[in-house]
C-alpha cells in the first residue's frame, strides 16, 4: 500500500542519534493507523550512520533510504528526501530527536481537520545561546519587513505539508535552497503547533557561524532584492550629502573667507565612498553568482544508491547503466 505519512529525515554523521531516533518514531507512526514510511537521505556522512541505516531497514520495510553521491548541504538532502517522498503528507524532521516525535499525532490531526500544512513553532530557544537567540530574533524580523513571503518566527523544518504543497515544492528548480522559505512560499492553509525543543540526543551539531552566518545570507538573497535596490536610495542620499556640502564650501569661502579643509577631510570622503562602491559591488556579486548558478543548470542533487525503492538505483559512474547492480546496492 501506498503511505499515507511520509517521514523525511535527512541524515549526516547522526550514529549517534538513530537507534534512538528510529525507536522514538516508529511506535509513533504505528500509532497512527495509517500506512507510513520513513524516508532518510544519507549526505555521505563519516562515521557508521549509513551502515546503520541499512541494518535497520533489515529491520524494518518501511524504512526507505536515498544515498546521495557527495555532501550537499541539509537543504538539498532535504530536497532530495521531499523528491522520494510518496506520502499524502510528509513531515521533515531532523535524527538529532530535538524535534519530538510525539508531536506528529498533533500534526497529523490538524492535516485531517484541514490544514494543508501544519508547521512547529519553539516556544522558547533555552537550548540556545543568547548570542544565538538574539540574532535570530533580529534575523527573522529584519525578513519579515524585507519579503513578501511569510516566514514564521522559531519555526524549522518540522512541519506537516500536505501533497500538494510537496508537489509545489519539487517543481521549484532553485539551487540556492533557503527551505523555510521555500515551504513558506506556496501558501495554503497553514497552522501552527507549539513545542519545545529537546537537547540533541548524541553527537554535535555541525552548524558553525559562518555557516548559519551564509545560512542567513541564502535566505536574505534568495527571497528579498532590497539589499539590490537600497543602493538606489544610498546614492541619492549620497549625492544630496555632497550637493550640500558643496553649497557649504561655497557659502564658507565666498562669504567668510574660510579655506576648504584640505588633505584629511578628503582622504576621509574617498575611503567612505570607496567602501559604499565596494559594498554595492558585494551585494550585486552575490547575486550575481545566484544568476550564474541557476543558469548552469546542473542537478540539484546526485543520487548515488537507493534502498527500498522500485525504480532502479542512480549510477554516478560514467560508463555504468544506470540500472547495473553495483557494491552500495542491496535487495528493496
Amino acid at each position: 500500500m501506498d503511505p499515507v505519512v511520509s517521514i523525511v529525515a535527512p541524515a549526516y554523521n547522526e550514529a549517534a542519534n538513530l537507534a534512538a531516533f528510529v525507536a522514538a518514531l516508529t511506535p509513533v507512526l504505528d500509532g497512527l493507523g495509517e500506512p507510513w514510511e520513513i524516508v532518510f537521505v544519507d549526505d555521505v556522512s563519516r562515521d557508521a550512520t549509513l551502515g546503520l541505516l541499512l541494518a535497520a531497514r533489515a529491520q524494518d520495510s518501511r524504512l526507505k533510504i536515498v544515498g546521495l553521491a557527495r555532501n550537499f548541504g541539509k537543504d538539498v538532502a532535504l530536497s532530495a528526501g521531499l523528491a522520494h517522498a510518496r506520502g499524502r503528507a510528509v513531515i521533515p524532521i531532523d535524527c538529532d530527536l530535538q524535534h519530538p516525535p510525539a508531536l506528529i499525532p498533533e500534526l497529523v490531526a490538524r492535516w485531517r481537520a484541514g490544514a494543508d500544512m501544519v508547521i512547529a513553532v519553539r516556544t522558547r530557544r533555552s537550548e540556545e545561546g543568547l548570542f544565538r537567540r538574539t540574532g535570530a530574533r533580529l534575523y527573522y524580523g529584519l525578513m519579515r519587513r524585507m519579503t513578501q513571503v511569510e516566514i514564521p518566527r522559531n519555526a524549522g523544518d518540522f512541519r506537516l505539508l500536505d501533497r500538494k504543497i510537496v508537489d509545489v515544492i519539487n517543481q521549484m528548480p532553485e539551487r540556492c535552497r533557503f527551505m523555510k522559505g521555500i515551504f513558506a512560499w506556496p501558501g495554503f492553509k497553514t497552522e501552527t503547533v507549539e513545542f519545545q525543543a529537546s537537547a540533541r540526543a548524541g553527537g554535535r551539531s555541525t552548524w558553525s557561524l559562518w555557516r548559519l552566518w551564509r545560512f542567513a545570507l541564502d535566505g536574505m538573497f534568495s527571497f528579498s532584492t532590497v539589499p539590490l535596490k537600497l543602493w538606489t536610495y544610498l546614492g541619492a542620499l549620497s549625492a544630496t550629502g555632497a550637493f550640500i556640502y558643496l553649497l557649504i564650501t561655497l557659502i564658507q569661502k565666498i562669504f567668510f573667507g574660510i579655506a576648504a579643509p584640505g588633505y584629511a577631510s578628503l582622504l576621509i570622503v574617498l575611503l567612505f565612498f570607496g567602501g559604499l562602491l565596494l559594498l554595492s559591488n558585494g551585494i550585486q556579486g552575490e547575486y550575481i553568482a545566484r544568476i550564474f548558478e541557476e543558469v548552469k543548470g546542473r542537478p540539484l542533487f546526485v543520487v548515488a544508491g537507493k534502498w527500498g525503492f522500485d525504480e532502479p538505483t542512480v549510477r554516478t559512474v560514467p560508463g555504468t547503466p544506470a540500472d547495473a547492480p553495483g557494491p552500495r546496492d542491496t535487495a528493496s
